[in-house]
């Protein structure tokens, strides 16, 4: 069981002190309790609620997982595997009960979380139209009477689809507030949802811990300028993608950047959580700037190890390295 606030426990300095029942006591507690007094910030931990979803999916082989709740927001995220190596997330506002999916890639997974708690599904939000992101919409809907939300662009292409955004729209789940981020690349209508009042953003296939996603639908250019538009974010958000890739993704960011010291420690870290069965999802923009190769494409060890010219600007270098990654 876990319990993390917006400073998540994927970042390299380790900013939570581990307790033997698996809780994380977080320093933002302690600063809770600084500024509105030690009563305000006990009552406010109390008021927290600690919930954990138990059992793994045999192919991700996750053996813990966690509801994330920010202490400055009431939106609960829930880790749902499904597939092979996908993550779906359900989303629950503790304020009024609702209850949204994103990116259910399968839907017998979705129902069976929902189940247990015996709670409604209220909105369907995918970043793009892929198969392994939509699968469980048709079904979904029809059993829960959810509302699909996705990328206008894709309209013809999300199946169920009720509600088409944009980039720059902004929309409403329960009282939080999503801003919908174009981000092209993977596919031409991909978004990302991005909770600002919770610090949280699902970048589905553009963003993964130490990777981007592959090019089948864009250009080099526009995933540089999607990656772009995340990483203006704040550094402790907390970034959900589509896969646990990591542990593979690791292995390759080392092969182009040896020498960097944060990259060598989170890729420990990482095969360690994942010998353990535990997702290695969230993870923080903080972490993918010191360890991304995607999202260093100014390093001159990755340039001068992929032979990138000192004048190539970084669409072009992303688009060395994003080579190098489809042949490694």
């Amino acid at each position: 069981m876990q319990t993390i606030s917006k400073a998540s426990c994927t970042m390299a300095s380790f900013p939570c002190t581990r307790v033997k029942s698996g809780l994380c006591m977080w320093p933002g507690m302690k600063q809770l309790c600084l500024r509105k007094g030690l009563p305000y910030g006990l009552l406010r931990f109390l008021s927290i609620p600690f919930k954990t979803l138990w059992g793994a999916s045999r192919s991700l082989k996750v053996t813990q997982f966690c509801t994330v709740s920010s202490m400055s927001s009431s939106l609960q995220i829930e880790l749902v595997p499904c597939l092979k190596d996908n993550y779906a997330y359900l989303l629950h506002d503790v304020d009024t009960g609702t209850v949204g999916v994103v990116d259910p890639s399968e839907s017998r997974p979705i129902i069976d979380a929902l189940s247990r708690k015996n709670r409604n599904l209220n909105y369907i939000l995918n970043t793009h139209h892929h198969y392994d992101h939509t699968g469980g919409n048709v079904e979904l809907k029809a059993r829960y009477g959810a509302k699909v939300i996705g990328s206008g662009m894709d309209r013809d292409r999300i199946p169920g689809i009720d509600i088409a955004l944009k980039g720059g729209d902004k929309w409403m789940f329960a009282g939080h507030e999503v801003l919908v981020i174009e981000t092209p690349g993977h596919t031409r209508g991909h978004i990302s949802f991005y909770f600002p009042g919770s610090g949280v953003i699902f970048t589905g296939d553009t963003l993964f811990s130490l990777s981007c996603g592959k090019l089948f639908e864009g250009t080099p250019e526009q995933m540089a300028s999607s990656l772009k538009k995340i990483t203006a974010l704040p550094d402790d958000t907390n970034i959900y993608c589509g896969h646990e890739y990591t542990l593979s993704n690791s292995k390759f960011a080392l092969t182009i950047e040896p020498n960097n010291e944060a990259l060598k420690n989170y890729a420990a870290r990482v095969a360690h959580q994942r010998s353990k069965g535990v997702a290695t999802i969230p993870t923080t923009l903080k972490m993918e700037k010191m360890c991304n190769p995607f999202l260093r494409t100014s390093s001159s060890e990755i340039r001068q190890l992929l032979s990138i010219p000192a004048t190539a600007d970084d669409a072009e270098a992303l688009g060395v390295i994003r080579q190098a990654k489809d042949n490694f």
